[in-house]
């Protein structure tokens, strides 16, 4: 019984120095690995995030874990993260699998409902990320788009200049949007 609460000073005493140089080696290596390791995710930065946080914890609290077993880990999962991005930005068939496209959920202030379903997004949702853009309705939305990232991106009316980012969405019925038919 004694045990759930406390088996040994030694126990404490390893999951305290481990657990330090577990968390100082993670952060040394996200360093090294510069940024995009620590930016919005996509699916694949999240899979290596949550495999870096359980390797965390594998460290920190099994015993037959040593810790280079666990920097090592880390490295590899940085690593295979590192070449992965690295590929994904510069072989075009990588990056569509890794990241994904936008998906156009509204046009012209027009809820495309089979968009919608296919991305799994309420309507509900939507009325939120418009709210949040500062737009009363959708009437003055020209779209919103799910970005890879999960996030929503709404672009209103009056930006006809930057109408420009929506360029390579596809609306459903016409097609890639071109440049020429977004003002």
């Amino acid at each position: 019984m004694s045990q759930i609460f406390f088996d040994n000073w030694e126990t404490l005493f390893r999951t305290l120095i481990i657990g330090v140089l577990a968390y100082v080696s993670l952060v040394i290596l996200l360093r090294i690995s510069g940024r995009r390791t620590l930016s919005k995710m996509n699916a694949f930065d999240m899979v290596v995030t949550v495999a870096l946080g359980s390797t965390l914890a594998t460290i920190l609290l099994n015993r037959d874990v040593a810790l280079a077993e666990g920097v090592l880990a880390f490295a590899l999962l940085i690593g295979m993260q590192y070449l992965v991005t690295w590929s994904s930005v510069r072989v075009p068939w990588v990056r569509k699998i890794v990241t994904g496209e936008p998906a156009l959920l509204v046009y012209d202030g027009n809820l495309l409902s089979s968009a919608l379903k296919r991305a799994r997004v309420t309507e509900d949702e939507i009325h939120s990320a418009v709210r949040s853009s500062g737009s009363q309705t959708l009437e003055h939305i020209k779209a919103v788009v799910l970005e890879t990232d999960g996030s929503f991106s709404v672009v209103k009316q009056e930006n006809s200049q930057a109408t420009t980012s929506l360029q390579g969405i596809v609306v459903p019925g016409k097609g890639k949007l071109d440049g020429s038919d977004l003002h």
